[in-house]
């Protein structure tokens, strides 16, 4: 059988004296100013308003919602009884673990408090952050496989790759395949729907319909969290955490089609509305 040999990068990329450069850090910098550089462009391509000062506001915002709220969730989670034990390494970012669905609802609440902030629609806001979130899990994803982490399950395709740390068996370069799908994939379909304006919520909306059915279908092929495994029959957390951003996803959809529609039928012979009616 064939297998692909791993890249072992070293996961730091620069050394300066004690400072530590990790690539994991700079996939998180490099995500948060391709977001609020797309941010600004959508702002002022559908006539938001926003001035720069809160584009930088809002970036502040979404930092602070990220990790507080990818820290939190990964100890509620992920985390297991170790946190309980010692509740002090809850602080030890340093020592790794964030969540992906712990920093979105950390971001989701960030984005009402800016929202409010600014009098913009949240749902407005939403869809222009949805455009650039793909960048930082395409980015995200990489630094995963940089760190040799997050790796398949055992199998025995001709592009599998035996990861260090995880024995001798090769394995799905899963952190790739979530980089494809959640971020190349995601990033072309969300930017071909922001060329015009769509329902106000429509695009976060398939943000979430698509981020949560591709990491439904990645994690039959990505090892569970050993200290979890399988958590409900062949689910894994992750699963079951995505399974309610699908629901969301087609729920936010439904919700702006329909709201278009029925602006466009309020008056009766008088042309609808523009679909980036708020």
């Amino acid at each position: 059988m064939a297998v692909l040999t791993y890249p072992s990068i070293d996961p730091v990329l620069l050394r300066l004296g004690p400072v530590h450069v990790h690539w994991y850090g700079l996939a998180y910098v490099v995500g948060f100013i391709a977001a609020a550089l797309l941010f600004r462009r959508l702002s002022r391509q559908w006539g938001v308003g926003l001035t720069d000062d809160d584009v930088l506001n809002a970036l502040l915002y979404c930092v602070i919602g990220v990790l507080l709220g990818g820290r939190l969730g990964y100890v509620l989670f992920y985390g297991g009884r170790h946190y309980l034990d010692d509740p002090v390494r809850v602080f030890a970012i340093w020592d790794g673990g964030m969540a992906f669905h712990g920093g979105l609802a950390g971001i989701i609440i960030a984005g009402v408090l800016f929202a409010r902030r600014v009098g913009v629609p949240f749902l407005r806001l939403a869809d222009m952050a949805a455009v650039g979130a793909p960048v930082g899990f395409f980015f995200g994803r990489l630094a995963n496989f940089i760190n040799g982490e997050l790796w398949g399950r055992v199998t025995d395709v001709s592009w599998a790759m035996v990861f260090p740390g995880a024995g001798a068996s090769p394995r799905h370069p899963s952190q790739l395949y979530e980089a494809v799908l959640e971020g190349l994939v995601m990033f072309v379909v969300l930017s071909v729907m922001a060329r015009r304006r769509r329902p106000t919520g429509a695009i976060f909306g398939w943000m979430l319909l698509m981020y949560g059915s591709f990491r439904l279908l990645v994690e039959f092929v990505r090892e569970p969290d050993a200290q979890l495994g399988l958590v409900l029959g062949p689910l894994t957390m992750g699963q079951l955490l995505s399974a309610p951003l699908v629901v969301l996803g087609v729920w936010f959809i439904w919700r702006a089609l329909r709201a278009e529609d029925t602006r466009g039928a309020a008056v009766p012979g008088k042309p609808a509305k523009t679909s980036g009616s708020d």
